[in-house]
């Protein structure tokens, strides 16, 4: 966990003798002369009734002090949960930010002539499968509390948005209308859904309680407007549009008003998705034939491309903001039904 966060550079522990299980085990002079400027120690008990006890330490090598203590008791079946969470809270103390590692990500997998929609650990791990259909499904989105699934689904022939509860399995349609229903997107809190409906014309954004009644419409252009996204204060609603004539990203007011442009560099750009605190764009951009992840600081304008791929699509902040997850789609990929719509939940 610690590792693929980019963020820490994990030492070999061979040649230092024994592990130690205290800290008065702990010999710091020997990891001061391997550089390290933490340490983390522990270890796993089995309990008579079948249960474990995981005890961590952190400590300090230069200060020769501990900066966390923690223990869980657990079921076998919470054991990589607990490892998760222990990760969370090296991650937060050091680095200050949320730690991210025991979330998880929905996404779509295509295999066999067979779609499945799969909720995962945030490494990809201990996959399992929520929905499955011949038809294809898409576009996946977490509310706040992680406790549903909304997404569009082609089951039926044609593109419908159901919320799905992940604890009972149970479905509700929240938008089937005449032409496409898709793209839908949770509120900040929760309360309502952003969603792309054809039912008038052309494609545009309503807003829509999650259970589907008191749809209105948002966008009155004879553009398509598609790809809705909350800003996290829930007062506005970034999106994509090609009015300007070519697909470019717009904001405007959830209770309605002007559109104002956002992106201006390039021709193409897509996708928009905004970080916890509101401070950073993230979306993708066309450069010549490649479709590449950028970001945008919304306060200095200033855009940096972040990939350097062929085909980036749907990307996805983390819930501390710093971590991107995107799809990247390539002829192999495609062929091997690998993952695709990867997203960050809290």
């Amino acid at each position: 966990d610690l590792q693929r966060s980019g963020r820490f550079r994990l030492q070999y522990a061979g040649g230092a003798g024994a592990p130690p299980t205290d800290p008065s085990q702990v010999n710091y002079a020997e990891w001061r002369n391997r550089s390290a400027d933490a340490l983390v120690i522990g270890g796993v008990q089995r309990l008579p009734d079948g249960r474990f006890e995981v005890r961590f330490r952190l400590l300090d090598v230069l200060r020769q002090t501990q900066l966390l203590g923690l223990g869980f008791t657990m079921s076998a079946a919470q054991l990589r949960l607990t490892g998760h969470k222990i990760a969370d809270a090296i991650y937060e103390k050091l680095t200050g930010d949320r730690g991210v590692f025991s979330t998880r990500i929905a996404y779509v997998v295509r295999q066999d002539g067979r779609f499945e929609l799969r909720i995962a650990d945030a490494d990809g791990q201990s996959a399992q499968t929520a929905l499955a259909s011949r038809e294809p499904i898409i576009s996946p989105s977490w509310p706040p509390d992680g406790s549903r699934l909304a997404y569009v689904s082609f089951e039926n022939k044609k593109a419908v948005i159901y919320q799905h509860s992940l604890a009972t399995g149970q479905r509700q349609v929240v938008a089937n209308f005449r032409g496409s229903n898709s793209a839908p997107t949770w509120s900040p809190d929760g309360r309502q859904l952003a969603v792309v409906l054809s039912r008038d014309g052309g494609s545009q954004l309503y807003l829509t309680n999650v259970d589907g009644t008191n749809v209105r419409r948002l966008t009155q252009s004879q553009s398509i407007d598609t790809e809705p996204y909350f800003s996290p204060d829930g007062q506005s609603i970034y999106f994509t549009s090609d009015r300007g004539g070519s697909p470019q990203i717009y904001r405007m007011p959830v209770n309605g008003g002007e559109p104002q442009r956002v992106t201006f560099e390039g021709n193409y750009n897509i996708s928009p998705r905004i970080s916890a605190d509101g401070k950073t764009l993230a979306y993708v951009t066309r450069n010549g034939t490649r479709f590449q992840l950028a970001a945008m600081d919304l306060a200095s304008r200033q855009v940096q491309l972040l990939t350097d791929s062929q085909r980036d699509e749907s990307p996805s902040f983390a819930p501390n903001g710093k971590l991107i997850r995107s799809e990247e789609h390539t002829s192999e990929l495609q062929s091997r039904g690998l993952i695709s719509y990867a997203v960050f939940c809290l």
